[in-house]
């Protein structure tokens, strides 16, 4: 594990190899005056996090406060966090942390702070700006615990050519999504009318929007599996005749974004569902054979109408531990502040705030029918794109296994009443 400890106030780096797994105590410790001065922040590698890193001294200059800075990968990150907050450190302040991926574990364990009071304590700050799907993703048990930085919504990649050549209209559900990805396969037989994410657990996020449309979600109201019911079935049905049916020749069923957008951007494919997030992938002419042809629609709507995912792949939250709280709090306060949401989202990384979202000046840099269709999402959004469980890991292999069984034209139903009762074992283990 490699820990990147920047002092910014002073401009200069430390780099420090750390051995067996265990982490360098950082200076200055506990509630004592030198910890109320520094700031111990946590962060992933990230475009929002160099543009954060960019602004620490105007927060230093602002407050008098100086920021310690951990900046690690992904797996890093969760080996640092499953060792540190397990032993139960007060060394981490400030800590980044994936809301859908293990914020339901670190909160129920109480490793993240109660953040309600706080959130609400600077009307200036303005929490009710925050979308309400990333809310609802931070939010544990009417408790805030984390304040979200970055969201994604599921939107339809389209190209503009083909439709054009077709005659047809951007689909607006999903049966006309169905009949043109249809139309433009048996007129172009080497392109594929739509293409998504095949592998059994990347599948998950992306199929869940499609899942919502059709009235349907991964448990119910009561906490039950709901992956046999009619309208997951009819989802699942839907997702893996798209592919199977239209999907590129040979697909096979372990592609993840990167893989499903090449084949959109080598020019494979007519329609693609992804995470807007990864929009620049499509646009820019260096990576993308068809930049000068791609748009972008609001997720076509099913039965229950248009419901994209619409939640935060990151957010800030406290350390229960930490002796430095209320700085802590200092430092989220500014990161995700109007003004730093506004030069980040500029930056490409899609902010939380609708404030920022409805000034031109935070869509500016987006392809307009992107900022719309994102601007469509974030009011219908759903605020989760797997299982709200604790092992969300083993949580998607189990209900992602239809998708491929439907993908590979095998018997969707039965797939879905095997994974129903697997699932309903997993939850049913989590309670215990």
């Amino acid at each position: 594990m490699q820990r990147k400890t920047l002092r910014v106030a002073g401009m200069t780096a430390v780099t420090a190899i750390l051995a067996g797994g265990s982490l360098a105590a950082c200076s200055g410790g506990g509630g004592d005056e030198a910890a109320s001065e520094t700031v111990r922040v946590t962060l992933a590698n990230h475009v929002w996090t160099e543009k954060v890193i960019e602004a620490i001294p105007e927060f230093e200059e602002e407050t008098g406060l100086k920021v310690e800075l951990t900046q690690l990968g992904e797996d890093q990150l969760s080996a640092q966090y499953n060792v540190q907050l397990n032993a139960g450190t007060d060394e981490i302040d400030v800590m980044m942390y994936r809301p859908l991926q293990e914020g339901k574990l670190f909160a129920q364990n109480g490793y993240l702070a109660d953040l309600t009071d706080r959130v609400s304590s600077n009307p200036e700050w303005e929490w009710d700006d925050f979308q309400d799907g990333p809310v609802d993703s931070t939010t544990f048990e009417d408790q805030v615990v984390g304040v979200p930085t970055i969201t994604e919504r599921e939107v339809l990649y389209y190209r503009t050519d083909l439709l054009e050549q077709a005659g047809l209209e951007v689909p607006e559900t999903l049966e006309e999504l169905e009949a043109a990805a249809k139309q433009i396969k048996e007129a172009n037989p080497d392109i594929a009318g739509f293409v998504a994410r095949t592998g059994k657990s990347p599948a998950v996020t992306q199929f869940s929007s499609f899942l919502y449309g059709f009235g349907g979600d991964f448990i119910d109201d009561e906490g039950n599996s709901a992956v046999a019911s009619p309208e997951a079935k009819e989802a699942y049905e839907y997702y893996g005749r798209m592919i199977n049916q239209y999907g590129p020749a040979n697909v096979s069923t372990d592609m993840s974004w990167p893989e499903a957008m090449a084949i959109f951007t080598q020019g494979g494919a007519a329609f693609y569902t992804e995470a807007d997030s990864l929009y620049q992938n499509a646009t820019d002419p260096a990576n993308s054979q068809v930049a000068e042809t791609v748009g972008f629609a609001p997720m076509p709507a099913g039965p229950a109408g248009s419901k994209p995912y619409n939640v935060p792949s990151w957010g800030l939250g406290i350390n229960e531990a930490s002796n430095n709280q209320d700085n802590a709090w200092k430092f989220i306060e500014w990161a995700t502040s109007k003004d730093m949401v506004m030069e980040i989202q500029q930056a490409g990384v899609p902010g939380p705030r609708n404030s920022v979202w409805s000034d031109p000046a935070g869509t500016e840099t987006y392809p307009e029918d992107l900022a719309a269709a994102i601007e469509v999402s974030a009011e219908n959004g759903v605020g989760h794109d797997r299982p709200l469980v604790i092992n969300v890991g083993e949580a998607r292999e189990v209900v992602g296994d239809p998708i491929v069984v439907g993908i590979t034209g095998g018997d969707v139903s039965a797939a879905a009443d095997a994974a129903d009762e697997a699932f309903q074992q997993f939850l049913d283990d989590e309670r215990e």
